[in-house]
């Protein structure tokens, strides 16, 4: 139950809950898309209040580790990263059509460090233009939070509002139905019909039918009955006596999951709930050697079929999904439960055809939609990634046609992006946009424009994200966010023609920012892009000072002397003149992957780390994601050499340029990152003063026994002779290899103080592999510390433990590096 959500004391408004209530109910949702408020002032209240801070450090309760000298430090740190991690984050956007005019609907997130969760609420606003060049979002007064668990999907015409909370294991889900006035029906699907819905990126599906009548979507399968025991031992049969010595249930098979932060999850599966009855549906003849996901519908056929297209990975073995597009997968087709009236009358099912295979001649296949006219059904592949064994590699689109509404295989596969190899300067490097694990947004449900050919989507390009448009007949790619920015972009909605985007950059707090389609001519069209006032990244005066003096640049790092060879870095730097001599102190900041990239995009932690007088370099080395496939492919068994390089490169380039100090210098990274911090800081041991290793990759040859992703090791390490010798059982020669490949076999040359930071539950870099090096650092005196986050994985991103590890990095960086 919800307390009296208002307290008024210091005109603070504060919205209580009890600790248990995990979905709260939603007050009427699209009430709020009618409550709306023109004024500012408002919009900058609720802001004020909804963001302050309330988790307070206590001087008595410092970080283990944290001598009696850093406790001043480490107090200032506290409450500077905490104004740093309040700024909230915005997950996703829908337009909605009202009165003529048009309406945003954003979901937004923010950190709640003392309940150890991410904060979900929704904020609406009216949009009205005035005149060509200037738009006017009108805020609602307040936002409405939601439960954590909740999945918010609006209906085609925007009509109606599916809410969906997930429970607990064992407990029902409830779908609620909102309409103008408020929940118009509620479901409660009991843990029999299915367990929680997905909502993850990689499975996650919900879809609306076109008559707004069925809803598909992706659930884990039913709990799997579990073999009972008593004293007597194995209980035969469903009975349900209990036996007077006692019973308790076994475990029965284990079942192999998906990986990195999938545990516990069980086997995805296709249903279907229609929204009058209530009545749930699994959509049977699925393949159940296949893990579905992505459901869309397909265009209603002539006779009133309906089908379902989805995305099918098989089971043969389940290596880790996250962060991995290369996974085998393909789209399928299937007719829909719930059949039409007609075949019920005459007593026969409808639902007898088998599933159909759509794309049987590409390795890769995600990301399915239709064009608006259901002539054509367009989706991403990964196929680079998969045929070649880099987890993550350059993207590609392809159309196939959908004639007379119904599936007919074989399909001729049309490619319309195709995979770019080499990235010339300047010119367009390929697609970079089906990761969900990496990229904050992927393509939206409903990504076209009016003239019913042309898909838009945000993309990587080089170290910066784009907005693109791409029309799927001429397969022509335009960029269509300003290309004199180095700002990144990110499209969040289409209203009409129009773009609902945000942009940002490692020193620039995030915009809204609106994009006007200007037809200048039949055959030309041009973007104006104008600004919004927004509450909702309203930060502290502290940040928005310190944000202000710095600046940053893209820096083109030659190889062997050539601008044709060439890699990027992010160089970020106080604009303001020092009163002392010298430069500030240098972090180096490692994205993960390899296959990973650094991007132009505001970070939080990133920006504290700034914010304490540190100038960044964030290394985009060859191998990075958003520079063409010939670069991105010339890393994998190269791991620990050329990326090593790429980065002792970019350092004394900085330095060559007057922009470090070659005296002042730490690095941190995560994962990859990790492990080039480690390898670096024994390659290189003079060069640096500190380190912070997040989740570090740090012995192949351990962690190869033990990771969720053991094809990982061999690739990365080995290349593509790696790919065809993986092995559950490495021989002793590929041993060898793994540990000359890894940062272990340097660790004797380590000097700079080292804290490593690890996740308990990481599957991805399971803990030993950390441990084991933190334990050989120590044995050979090198200053190290080890924290411990028992409840978190790869990411380390629960809030708690995210604030605690930059206020340890922070502390640590400025006690050795200043």
């Amino acid at each position: 139950m919800m307390k009296c959500p208002i307290q008024s004391s210091d005109s603070t408004l504060r919205v209580q809950k009890d600790e248990d209530d995990e979905n709260v109910p939603l007050p009427f949702i699209l009430l709020l898309l009618r409550f709306l408020s023109s004024s500012s002032t408002q919009a900058t209240q609720w802001q004020n209040n909804f963001t302050s801070p309330t988790f307070q450090f206590n001087l008595k309760e410092i970080p283990m580790g944290l001598d009696a000298s850093s406790e001043e430090e480490c107090s200032y740190q506290s409450r500077l990263l905490q104004d740093f991690m309040n700024i909230p984050s915005i997950d996703k956007a829908w337009t909605f059509t009202s009165n003529g005019g048009s309406q945003v609907m954003f979901s937004l997130t923010q950190p709640n460090l003392q309940a150890d969760k991410r904060r979900k609420y929704v904020l609406s606003s009216q949009i009205s233009r005035s005149h060509s060049d200037t738009i006017e979002f009108q805020w609602a007064a307040f936002p409405i939070e939601m439960g954590g668990g909740s999945i918010i999907v609006p209906s085609p015409s925007r009509s109606k509002l599916l809410v969906v909370h997930n429970s607990q294991i064992g407990s029902p889900t409830r779908f609620e139905i909102w309409g103008q006035c408020g929940v118009e029906k509620e479901f409660h699907i009991p843990a029999s019909l299915h367990g929680s819905v997905f909502s993850d990126g990689w499975f996650e599906g919900i879809s609306w039918n076109y008559d707004e009548t069925l809803i598909a979507y992706v659930a884990e399968e039913p709990l799997p009955a579990k073999p009972t025991f008593t004293c007597s031992g194995f209980k035969k049969g469903n009975s349900s006596t209990q036996d007077d010595c006692g019973s308790w249930k076994g475990q029965g098979d284990w079942d192999e999951g998906w990986g990195e932060a999938y545990a516990g999850k069980r086997q995805p599966a296709l249903f279907v709930i229609n929204i009058d009855s209530g009545e749930v549906r699994a959509v049977e003849k699925t393949d159940k050697s296949l893990s579905v996901g992505q459901v869309v519908w397909a265009p209603l056929t002539a006779d009133s079929q309906q089908y379902l297209v989805f995305v099918g990975w098989p089971l043969a073995r389940k290596f880790g999904i996250k962060y991995c597009t290369n996974r085998h997968c393909a789209l399928y087709a299937i007719e829909a439960p719930f059949v039409k009236l007609e075949a019920q009358q005459s007593g026969t099912n409808a639902n007898t055809s088998s599933m159909v295979k759509l794309t049987d001649t590409i390795s890769s296949a995600m990301f399915p939609r239709f064009s608006p006219d259901g002539k054509f059904l367009v989706f991403l592949s990964s196929k680079s990634a998969v045929d070649s064994g880099a987890h993550c590699a350059t993207d590609s689109l392809h159309r196939i046609a959908w004639p007379n509404g119904k599936p007919c295989p074989p399909a001729g596969i049309i490619d319309v992006v195709p995979v770019v190899m080499h990235a010339h300067k300047d010119s367009f490097p390929g697609l970079y946009c089906s990761n969900p694990g990496l990229y904050h947004s992927n393509i939206l449900s409903q990504p076209w424009l009016s003239d019913g050919h042309t898909i838009l989507l945000t993309s990587v390009w080089g170290s910066s994200q784009a907005i693109l448009s791409i029309d799927i007949m001429s397969g022509e790619v335009s960029r269509i966010s300003p290309s004199n920015s180095s700002f990144s972009w990110e499209i969040l909605a289409l209203d009409g023609d129009n773009i609902i985007a945000v942009c940002s950059s490692p020193v620039d707090i995030p915009e809204i920012k609106y994009g006007c389609l200007v037809r200048q001519n039949t055959n030309e069209t041009a973007w104006n892009w104008l600004d919004t006032a927004s509450p909702i990244f309203r930060s502290s005066a502290k940040v928005n000072i310190l944000s202000s003096s710095h600046q940053f640049s893209i820096l083109e790092i030659p190889v062997s002397g050539t601008s044709e060879n060439s890699y990027e870095a992010i160089f970020v730097s106080s604009k303001l003149k020092k009163q002392h001599s010298g430069c500030d102190p240098l972090v180096v900041i490692l994205h993960g992957g390899p296959n990973a990239v650094s991007l132009t995009s505001f970070c939080n932690t990133s920006a504290f780390l700034c914010s304490l007088g540190f100038n960044l370099l964030m290394v985009n080395y060859r191998g990075s994601l958003g520079f063409g496939e010939e670069a991105l492919q010339s890393l994998p068994g190269k791991v620990g050499s050329q990326d090593v390089k790429d980065v002792l490169h970019a350092i004394d380039y900085v330095i060559d340029m007057g922009f470090a100090d070659s005296s002042k210098i730490a690095v941190t990274g995560i994962s990859h990152g990790g492990f080039l911090t480690t390898h670096l800081i024994g390659q290189a041991p003079e060069k640096f003063a500190a380190a912070a290793a997040l989740n570090p990759v740090c012995n192949f040859a351990l962690m190869v026994g033990t990771t969720d992703i053991p094809d990982w090791c061999y690739f990365e390490a080995l290349g593509s002779e790696g790919k065809l010798s993986f092995t559950e059982a490495p021989s002793a020669q590929h041993l060898e290899q793994f540990y000359n490949k890894s940062p272990i076999s340097h660790v004797s040359k380590v000097k700079a103080p080292t804290l490593v930071l690890l996740g308990g539950k990481d599957l991805r870099v399971p803990i030993p592999d950390g441990l084991q090096y933190a334990r050989a650092l120590k044995e050979k005196g090198v200053e190290v510390k080890v924290m411990m986050f028992p409840d978190d994985i790869h990411p380390i991103d629960k809030p708690q433990s995210e604030y605690e590890s930059f206020l340890n990095i922070g502390v640590w960086f400025k006690k050795y590096c200043y």
